[in-house]
């Protein structure tokens, strides 16, 4: 397991994503393939939501990524209460010249699984993007 906390920032953000590229490597799943880039999205799109609409001043968000049995394991968590995302199955698509509210919705397309969970203080997304058969886990 990984975990990091970040500054909720746009730098922290972006930290967050070379990060988990780093990790997975170092968990043998190399730069460039589907795998890595799908988490690195995943991962990118969730911090930044984070910085977004979950940052509380002064309040760092966590970053933990995991290896399940056939996954990758993806925990955003932020400590903002106020502001829960939809869930799956909620994610309704912004209007057509919205500037804003595809994030979800990449989410939803790039993840196997994902759900909010209530923490205290805040929330966490947590996603799993499947492994493909004889990569690590």
């Amino acid at each position: 397991m990984f975990t990091q906390q970040l500054s909720a920032t746009p730098r922290g953000a972006r930290l967050a994503r070379h990060l988990a590229v780093g990790r997975l490597a170092e968990w043998g799943i190399p730069s460039g393939t589907d795998t890595s880039d799908t988490v690195a999205a995943l991962v990118a799109e969730l911090a930044a939501n984070a910085v977004t609409h979950g940052r509380v001043p002064g309040r760092d968000f966590e970053l933990r990524l995991s290896l399940v049995p056939g996954a990758v394991r993806i925990e955003v968590s932020d400590t903002r209460s106020a502001s829960r995302p939809p869930g799956p199955g909620d994610v309704r698509p912004p209007r057509p010249l919205a500037e804003s509210g595809r994030g979800l919705l990449l989410v939803d397309a790039l993840a196997d699984r994902w759900e909010v969970l209530d923490r205290v203080p805040g929330k966490t997304v947590r996603a799993e993007v499947d492994l493909p058969r004889g990569d690590s886990a």
